[in-house]
């Protein structure tokens, strides 16, 4: 095997996936974003991040080379990088979410035409396995207040909750437009949080912002009819996508692939205050997954709901509102990360856990 096929399979050893497809387009894919030689390293290291020393010491190499080596390739997005005790760690991240969402600054159009094509090939297989990658978290003041709410299910107590803030463009909408499929969403809406300061300041590719410029950036995306999805766990949440069933490449799995669960839905549901509704339809245009249909009054398909709240403050007569679904309807989020990875890894029939 060469190097672009160990890190083929190794990136498919994580819960997340990284199926193969029978032309080689995801070897392809790892060319245009990887040269051997980071290859070559990135199949070296674990996914639970490490010290150079001891990088160093299981793979044979030179430690100050190496670190160089290291450092260039986190800048470049391409591995996961992280102060802990003694220094820096270093780590293999998973293609999605991870390597390809990094690559927002330098995708060209070789990039995009490569990743559609894998894309179509063989990314319906992954987006199946359960737990899901994203989950949804309601617009702000789509639920009724009097409702409990935890902090996981609050984009505002998410956002209050970090320490700093950064907003990258959308990978999915510059490929899309990349392809000659432009969406009309704005594209520097997507965020990343940190609980450690000025965690994103002279970074690469992310653009620090303020807290109130995170929240004025959430608004201007729900204005625009995104859906706020994040993390599918609940602690450590660490970006915000804002996504639409047009480029997103999660959310296209509902509007192209015709995968009905692709996304975790929020623990809420859309509800119509019959006496309220005058029948505008103006909601019907802010739901991108078809769950409302007019008849006298607004019709809500709670099957096909998400619970974005994103047609709740788009309508004229204040007639819808997030309500909690019933507690046998909410879905589990598991607790943290690992959690997750190990619940994905079951499911995908990952016996041994990725070191």
């Amino acid at each position: 095997m060469n190097d672009y096929e160990l890190l083929a399979e190794k990136l498919d050893s994580l819960p997340n996936g990284y199926p193969p497809t029978e032309d080689g387009v995801h070897l392809r894919l790892l060319e245009k974003i990887f040269t051997v030689e980071e290859a070559e390293i990135a199949t070296q290291l674990n996914a639970l991040p490490e010290s150079v020393d001891d990088i160093a010491a299981r793979t044979g190499r030179d430690v100050r080379e190496l670190l160089q080596q290291l450092k260039a390739m986190a800048k470049r997005g391409l591995i996961t990088i992280e102060l802990g005790k003694g220094g820096l760690r270093f780590g293999l991240l998973p293609f999605v979410v991870g390597i390809y969402e990094n690559q927002a600054a330098s995708i060209d159009k070789e990039m995009a035409l490569l990743f559609e094509d894998y894309y179509q090939k063989a990314f319906a297989e992954v987006m199946q396995v359960q737990p899901q990658y994203h989950r949804v978290v309601p617009v702000n003041q789509t639920v009724s207040k009097s409702m409990e709410i935890h902090p996981y299910e609050n984009i505002l107590d998410l956002v209050n909750g970090a320490k700093s803030w950064a907003v990258l463009d959308c990978i999915c909408r510059k490929q899309k437009a990349l392809i000659g499929e432009p969406c009309e969403h704005p594209i520097d809406v997507c965020m990343v949080l940190s609980p450690r300061e000025r965690a994103f300041e002279n970074h690469t590719f992310y653009h620090a912002v303020t807290k109130e410029e995170a929240l004025a950036t959430l608004k201007r995306a729900s204005d625009s009819g995104l859906v706020h999805s994040v993390s599918n766990n609940q602690q450590g949440i660490y970006y915000i996508c804002n996504c639409c069933t047009c480029s997103c490449g999660i959310l296209q799995g509902v509007a192209k692939l015709g995968i009905a669960n692709v996304i975790a839905r929020s623990a809420f549901v859309c509800k119509v205050d019959e006496s309220l509704c005058i029948g505008c339809e103006t909601c019907l245009d802010y739901c991108q997954f078809k769950a409302l249909s007019m008849d006298t009054t607004v019709q809500v398909n709670a099957v096909s709901c998400v619970g974005c709240g994103v047609c709740v403050p788009n309508c004229p007569s204040e007639a819808l509102t997030l309500i909690r679904r019933p507690e046998e309807e909410v879905m589990p989020i598991p607790e943290t990360l690992i959690d997750w990875g190990s619940q994905r890894a079951a499911s995908r029939g990952l016996t041994d856990k990725p070191e």
